[in-house]
């Protein structure tokens, strides 16, 4: 389902389904993530659901996450809007280090991240912009993922996506467009 025309990324807050028909694979990205075979191919049959709550408290927004994979628990993300970086410890991805924050286009490097945004992915000019990256130190694995969330037009309905930038330990680069439904309010 499109998201509703008054939705935003000044509250992005609602439940949302992964439209793994209209995103890009992502099975890659998790293998050089150091994610199993075996968890990769669970994941590739599940449903993806999000549990979104955005909101501001004390003046900084914060998102929070909650993933579900077809009933079994997924990963939790809580991104505070503050550029900060932070510490995470990830079932699935081991551990991280991430930071978000608003940015303007002019300030995102690649090209695949500015892209095809609507106007209602913006707040004062400024779009959501995360960056995620191994704890190399903790995991053993170096990678790094920035994402760019917004709402854009997706077979002529309005969808949340995020467009993500992989690196891979490698150098590998990977650049893919996850979309999803909005399924209704939490």
């Amino acid at each position: 389902m499109a998201a509703p025309a008054d939705k935003t990324t000044r509250d992005i807050s609602g439940k949302y389904i992964m439209d793994k028909s209209l995103s890009d694979d992502n099975d890659e990205i998790l293998r050089l993530q150091g994610v199993s075979w075996w968890t990769r191919k669970a994941i590739s049959v599940a449903t993806l659901y999000l549990d979104v709550k955005h909101f501001t408290e004390d003046g900084v927004e914060h998102i929070e996450i909650v993933q579900t994979l077809s009933g079994v628990k997924g990963t939790t993300e809580n991104r505070i809007l503050d550029g900060e970086e932070r510490p995470h410890e990830d079932h699935v991805f081991g551990a991280v280090l991430s930071t978000s924050r608003r940015v303007t286009l002019d300030e995102i490097e690649y090209d695949h991240l500015k892209k095809d945004w609507s106007d209602d992915s913006f707040a004062d000019g400024k779009i959501i912009y995360t960056q995620a990256k191994s704890d190399t130190s903790k995991s053993g694995k170096t990678w790094t993922a920035e994402q760019v969330w917004g709402f854009e037009q997706v077979n002529g309905e309005k969808r949340y996506t995020r467009h993500v930038h992989f690196v891979g330990p490698g150098g590998e680069i990977i650049e893919i467009r996850l979309v999803y439904q909005y399924t209704g309010p939490l």
